[in-house]
């Protein structure tokens, strides 16, 4: 049911679904609030779950395809800029720089990772065993045959998507109590 509209209203507007417009109470404090509820490190072991979890389910699918699909590194970065946001509550500049590093790390990582698990296949021997017997010898043959331009683009393309995912998502109220609490700050 339709509320009748008050002799104030303008019969030619539509109903607002919205708040009142009345400003709520917002202080500096709830800003801090925001600043304490940061966390570095849930952020970044976030981060290395949704890397590690990325890898595993980057090796099943190369596994169950037979195929290495490089442009996945994107889901990575997606997936690490979600985990640092939830896990991270960051407001500041320091969780989408952690965001892309580990974006980037977690890239190289998983094609290492990869790129061992598909030796292993091919030599019948597991993935760690694989891993435990690199030398120095090999990082140069997996940066010259494995690693390629497109895995460093899709790194870095991953980094974007992680750095810019991975902000909290501020309501008004929240984003007015964070900059009263800054402007409070720097008055100090």
């Amino acid at each position: 049911m339709i509320p009748l509209m008050s002799e104030t209203q303008n019969p030619l507007r539509l109903r607002k679904r919205h708040g009142s417009g009345v400003r709520k109470d917002v202080t500096p404090a709830d800003g801090r609030k925001l600043v304490q509820a940061q966390s570095v490190r849930n952020a970044i072991v976030a981060g290395l779950i949704a890397i590690i979890i990325f890898s595993l389910f980057w090796i099943a699918l190369t596994e169950l395809t037979n195929r290495v699909f490089p442009w996945l590194t994107v889901v990575l970065g997606f997936l690490l800029g979600h985990g640092v946001r939830l896990a991270g509550r960051g407001t500041d500049w320091r969780f989408p720089v952690i965001a892309a590093v580990l974006a980037i790390a977690g890239a190289l990582a998983a094609n290492i990772i990869l790129a061992a698990s598909v030796t292993a296949d091919g030599f019948g021997m597991g993935t760690l065993q694989i891993l435990q017997s690199v030398t120095s010898m090999t990082w140069p043959v997996f940066f010259d045959e494995v690693l390629t331009v497109a895995d460093g683009f899709f790194a870095v393309v991953a980094a974007g998507v992680a750095a810019f995912y991975s902000q909290r998502r501020l309501t008004r109220m929240e984003y007015l109590a964070l900059r009263l609490w800054q402007e409070e700050q720097s008055d100090e």
